[in-house]
């Protein structure tokens, strides 16, 4: 199995090379069932993601989360367990329990394991002030879920 640290993308490449962000181009490309997006490039279709202080300024404190932001964020966690996945062998399966209003949880299983475990809270602003921000914390959270299989491999292998 490869070290979680593997996966860490170095400071001197660009996010877009992230094994993470290519797994989340990945799970955009393929909702793209009608080749709406074919002419978009990567960077253009994970735009949504980018939420910088204006942007996130236009955005009300309270409120409920819209279907595409709800969308959005189940592919950002779908991404995170399909890295861990690829990296380490097991499946992994997401679930995700939130309120109209935007509040919730979200965990990724691997076998018995809870490899991801996130309290999800304001998901109406859910996004990330910069692309190498977006890559980092995926990239972290793919880390984590691989250091809880291999910290676990019996719990994770179950079933």
């Amino acid at each position: 199995m490869p070290e979680a640290a593997a996966l860490q993308t170095p400071a001197e490449t660009s996010p877009m090379d992230s094994v993470f962000i290519k797994e989340l181009v990945k799970q955009w490309r393929a909702q793209d069932t009608h080749g709406t997006w074919e002419r978009k490039s990567d960077e253009d279709l994970l735009e949504p993601y980018i939420l910088d202080k204006e942007k996130r300024r236009t955005i009300p404190i309270i409120g409920d989360p819209d279907p595409e932001t709800l969308w959005r964020m189940e592919l950002y966690y779908n991404a995170i367990g399909l890295c861990i996945e690829r990296a380490s062998g097991v499946m992994v399966s997401p679930m995700m329990k939130m309120s109209h209003e935007g509040f919730g949880r979200q965990i990724l299983l691997a076998g018995r394991l809870v490899v991801l475990n996130k309290q999800l809270r304001d998901v109406h602003r859910f996004g990330f002030p910069t692309m190498e921000k977006l890559a980092e914390e995926g990239e972290k959270a793919v880390a984590a879920g691989l250091t809880m299989i291999e910290t676990y491999p019996d719990v994770a292998n179950y079933g």
